[in-house]
């Protein structure tokens, strides 16, 4: 029922971070796979460069190796985490700075995606924050 959803309870079950690992996880697969299965078609639409989707795409599907695997971890480990949070910033500020600071002409999907990839990974970190925050050290 949807009226007894709430993010409180939520966040207050014992799963709320490798939940949002999980989140990140395929998050990153499927931006990953999109990137490098779809790479020249995407680099068309989005007005970015064939190698920078394939390289990041090959990163992302990397990056969510690693975040499934600290994910199945009993109980999950704190340290890794904060890892994959700073990573989840830099992230982020790297798609910034892709769009402010370089010679890249996206089209406008290709800034939506780029911003939304940003806006994505900084959720996440914040969830991710949130649930080590609450789980026992």
């Amino acid at each position: 029922m949807l009226s007894s959803f709430s993010l409180p309870g939520v966040a207050s079950s014992p799963n709320f971070l490798r939940t949002v690992l999980w989140v990140d996880a395929f998050s990153c697969v499927a931006c990953g796979l999109l990137q490098v299965a779809f790479n020249a078609p995407m680099a068309s639409l989005l007005g970015l460069p064939e190698p920078l989707l394939g390289y990041t795409g090959e990163f992302l599907l990397a990056f969510a190796a690693v975040v499934a695997w600290v994910s199945t971890r009993r109980p999950v480990p704190r340290t890794p985490v904060w890892f994959l949070m700073i990573g989840n910033f830099f992230w982020a500020l790297g798609c910034v700075a892709l769009l402010l600071g370089s010679d890249l002409n996206p089209t406008m999907l290709g800034t939506a995606y780029v911003l939304g990839q940003a806006l994505t990974v900084v959720a996440l970190a914040e969830l991710q924050f949130f649930g080590l925050r609450r789980a026992t050290p």
